[in-house]
């Protein structure tokens, strides 16, 4: 399995995942059509689905043409069918979604939005966390509370620390900067921050990051209980 991130309007990600023996494609969260079409395009690909993480209009801008264009279908939560138009394959919490050769288990993680879902292909230990965890932050709490969104954070915790994460947007540089500053004899995240400029100055995606490296370095995965998140949360909401 082969994933290819494309950029997005501004500063989002979305990802074809490539099955490299038959070029069947899914793309998750596609917040626009044009940059997708002209990959798939450009290299024979045959998209099948279309994976959304949540509602917000820069993650499924790109759905219905690409539906349109390709008849690939729209795989979303059962909670958001009044939300993401023209869903055809409704998964829901804990489902092991399986089609064609991609495997996927899905998780509720409500917090930046009440039916956000990640998609976790455990076999080849890649995750798609939308805007629930980014590479050293997290999601601002729109619909939900800080204890759900601590609760969605504890769950990717629990993975296997070599796990892939491929996030919603190109936020780390200023995640980085929040981070330091509240931690700032971490070596780890000092290492990070410095690949992480390498990256950008390079004009490379600082995506994928890997679960365990975030763990060490992330804040808001380093907070161990819901108070001490709920404050990092509100004083980055306002850095």
């Amino acid at each position: 399995m082969r994933i290819e991130i494309i950029r997005c309007l501004r500063d989002n990600y979305s990802y074809l995942i490539i099955d490299e023996n038959n070029i069947n494609a899914c793309v998750v969260d596609p917040g626009e059509s044009t940059p997708i079409v002209k990959f798939i395009e450009n290299n024979n690909i045959k998209l099948k689905y279309i994976l959304n993480t949540h509602h917000h209009y820069d993650h499924i801008g790109g759905n219905l043409e690409l539906k349109k264009r390709y008849n690939s279908k729209i795989v979303a939560f059962e909670g958001d069918k009044d939300r993401i138009p023209e869903i055809d394959i409704f998964v829901h919490d804990n489902q092991t979604w399986k089609a064609d050769s991609f495997e996927a288990k899905i998780f509720h993680t409500p917090g930046h939005t009440s039916g956000h879902i990640l998609f976790h292909f455990f076999n080849e230990k890649k995750i798609f966390t939308g805007d629930t965890l980014f590479s050293l932050g997290c999601g601002r709490i729109f619909e939900g509370t800080s204890e759900q969104m601590f609760n969605s954070l504890c769950k990717i915790k629990k993975l296997p620390k070599e796990t892939e994460i491929y996030c919603g947007h190109e936020y780390t540089l200023q995640n980085s900067n929040f981070c330091i500053q509240h931690d700032p004899e971490n070596l780890i995240l000092k290492k990070k921050i410095i690949n992480i400029k390498k990256k950008l100055e390079n004009n490379l995606p600082t995506i994928p990051t890997i679960l365990g490296e975030e763990i060490d370095s992330n804040i808001f995965l380093k907070a161990n209980n819901i108070e001490t998140f709920s404050k990092l949360r509100d004083l980055k909401d306002n850095f």
